[in-house]
């Protein structure tokens, strides 16, 4: 999300007599403000709903609040995060800021807002909206599009006027690096305009080559030109699994795309590699600890992580990579939105998306495609929305809610963290057999480079940005979230 300013110390205040009222829950709507002493302050930016990012505001403080307010303030948010969350999960302050506006931004329960709402030093509030980026530069619409793409350019349901019409960024994933983990991908194929590429075939005695076509049909859900999410984005195939299935590791052959990236940086300051994906189409039945570590491990490490939730019409969270709590989780929804049949469920789950009866590339020609079902659809779709907002957003300070353009703005980077293969390699050692996983390269560490949005961040805004509500056949403890891709208010 963007930033509006340096992390310095400057929040709301609370006078001692507010913060002695209690928190009830006899109102549950924001924009009707408690009757009391004070006058309340205003609550803006509602009047276009389809925008409006649920539960999140920005938090505005009158100039002249003193330093002693801002403390008590402070003071007053840590202790109602921790008694009482401002939001579900805990999520609560996410940007403190200064400049020529001082406060924060974050996720508040309605119950939450009606008290900042009553603190007299609170200037205003507002709703925190998504960004109509393309309205700068033009929305540009595919016509003849898979349902899949045309589903996630727009909040509602799809009909006459919307089908088979994808609406997009141009700049949506370039720069972007996608490590398709699967069967390999058709690197020839014209749909790929020459952003595939060979990574690493971890597959003993085997070629590199999809002899499936699963990992092609990833690959173009992702990056394809007719019916890829990210058009812009790179696409590089790890083969983990031969056409039957099963797979040992082989050569240690790589393409490090983020060490190019590094060195770019050190010698301008600036860097065209905005980030890297890995989408993992893959799964077994029952959890892996040490495989959810892994993954969990390779998120913690910046790469961000998009898995299948599984086919079993089961608890994804009985199933690895579905269970992995950083990696975003992926159900399938059909072309009526319902939940596909086959698609496991459950809290585990983070978002649904397209994943019946997807037209993608595949295997064997280079014009070959097919139809496919599955989460394993479901899961490239949201890796390559991952993908397509990193080529938009790139910052550190990663905000899609505020202004029309992104602010580039120096992040923190922790002093020792793994390059992008790297990371994918620890993963796959900690999945693979460990006979097949002795054989991969080791870890490189990295100290310097270009500062990207984190995992974390990311996937706040991939929930932030998903359509609630739009889903039938849904178990009550699973989320009813579809992506988005903020292209369209509607």
């Amino acid at each position: 999300m963007l930033n509006l300013g340096s992390i310095l110390f400057a929040t709301l205040v609370l006078t001692s007599a507010v913060s002695a009222r209690p928190i009830t829950d006899c109102h549950t709507d924001p924009r009707s403000p408690l009757h009391g002493a004070f006058n309340f302050a205003p609550l803006l930016g509602g009047d276009e709903p389809h925008a409006v990012i649920n539960d999140s505001y920005i938090v505005v403080l009158k100039k002249d609040a003193s330093v002693a307010h801002v403390q008590n303030h402070f003071n007053f948010l840590q202790t109602v995060q921790e008694e009482n969350p401002l939001i579900d999960g805990g999520v609560g302050i996410r940007h403190i800021y200064d400049g020529p506006v001082s406060g924060y931004a974050g996720r508040f329960s309605p119950t939450a807002m009606h008290q900042l709402r009553s603190m007299p030093e609170v200037d205003y509030i507002e709703h925190d909206r998504v960004v109509q980026t393309l309205g700068t530069i033009g929305v540009t619409t595919q016509k003849g599009a898979p349902w899949g793409l045309a589903r996630i350019s727009h909040r509602d349901k799809l009909s006459l006027r919307t089908y088979g019409k994808y609406q997009y960024d141009s700049r949506g994933g370039e720069g972007v690096d996608v490590y398709v983990v699967d069967s390999g991908i058709n690197i020839h194929h014209r749909e790929f305009e020459g952003r595939a590429s060979w990574g690493k075939t971890i597959v003993q005695n085997d070629i590199d080559e999809d002899q499936n076509g699963h990992g092609t049909h990833c690959a173009g859900t992702i990056a394809s030109r007719k019916y890829g999410v990210a058009k812009g984005a790179n696409v590089i195939a790890v083969k983990v699994v031969r056409a039957d299935g099963y797979g040992s590791p082989l050569r240690h052959h790589r393409r490090d795309l983020a060490a190019d990236a590094r060195k770019e940086y050190a010698a301008t300051g600036r860097t065209s590699h905005k980030g890297s994906v890995i989408n993992m189409s893959l799964g077994l039945r029952g959890v892996s600890r040490a495989g959810n570590q892994a993954i969990d491990g390779a998120v913690g490490q910046g790469i961000h992580v998009v898995v299948a939730a599984g086919n079993d019409n089961a608890d994804a969270c009985k199933y690895t990579p579905g269970s992995a709590e950083k990696a975003i989780v992926v159900g399938a929804s059909t072309q009526n939105d319902e939940r596909a049949y086959f698609s496991n469920h459950g809290p585990c789950v983070t978002v649904f998306a397209p994943g019946f009866n997807i037209l993608s590339t595949y295997k064997g020609g280079r014009d070959a495609t097919t139809l496919m079902s599955g989460t394993s659809m479901s899961s490239p779709h949201t890796a390559g929305l991952v993908a397509y907002l990193l080529g938009i957003y790139p910052s550190a300070t990663f905000d899609p809610v505020l202004g029309k353009e992104p602010i580039f703005t120096p992040g923190l980077r922790s002093q020792h963290q793994f390059d992008a293969p790297s990371r994918i390699y620890s993963v796959l050692r900690m999945v693979l057999p460990r006979p097949f996983a002795s054989l991969l390269p080791v870890a490189s560490w990295v100290s310097d480079g270009p500062t990207t949005v984190s995992p974390a961040d990311m996937k706040a805004a991939i929930l932030g940005l998903a359509t609630r509500g739009a889903l039938t056949g849904l178990p009550a403890d699973t989320a009813n979230l579809l992506i988005f891709n903020n292209a369209t208010a509607l």
